[in-house]
């Protein structure tokens, strides 16, 4: 069972599965679906109560639509964007500003620990935030760029640490503790806000 922030409640349930399991598994989880719902709506609020501006690493960039634009383009505390439908190019905007911000922290961190990667990838997973191959390749999430900056920070410094230890174990954790300490407070805000990180 699923309960996503825009799409509301899923069931999966085996092909042979009778209907009246749907129905059964919803009322045996009811407490949990309302808690996940409730959250969903106080997801869609936040998003809504940010009309006319996006976040911009903890910033608040206001949108300025300009006829004529065909581009997202930065300007101080503005975002000049086309008039009408701009979430394409909001979204290259942001595809362009999160190599340039994850890339210098990712030298930054990487220099710090004495580590090397062998390629930076922006993307949009959608399950995930950033990964780090075998051999060294990083993918982040552009969607990073919306949450505050010490958020992205964690992540980097999170991928950074896989560098050296590709598995989520106790020493990882005591690893990426020592490299960014206080991470579980980047990594709690991540779960629990993750979702508002959209267009």
């Amino acid at each position: 069972m699923n309960v996503h922030a825009h799409a509301g409640v899923e069931v999966v349930l085996p092909a042979r599965a009778p209907e009246r399991a749907a129905a059964a598994a919803v009322s045996e989880l009811r407490p949990w679906i309302e808690r996940r719902l409730q959250e969903a709506r106080d997801v869609r609020a936040r998003i809504a109560a940010r009309a006319g501006t996006l976040p911009y690493l903890g910033q608040s960039l206001e949108l300025v639509a300009q006829p004529g634009r065909t581009r997202a383009h930065r300007s101080g505390e503005r975002l000049l964007v086309p008039a009408g439908d701009a979430r394409q190019a909001i979204e290259r905007f942001y595809r362009r500003a999160a190599r340039a911000e994850i890339g210098a922290r990712l030298d930054h961190a990487t220099a710090m620990a004495g580590s090397t990667y062998s390629a930076l990838d922006i993307r949009a997973q959608r399950t995930r935030w950033a990964s780090c191959s075998p051999k060294g390749r990083m993918s982040f999430n552009w969607r990073l760029l919306l949450a505050p900056e010490r958020v992205l920070e964690y992540v980097v410094w999170h991928e950074v640490c896989h560098l050296e230890i590709l598995d989520h174990s106790p020493r990882f954790w005591s690893l990426l503790e020592a490299r960014w300490p206080g991470y579980r407070e980047d990594r709690y805000w991540l779960s629990r806000h993750g979702a508002t990180l959209v267009l």
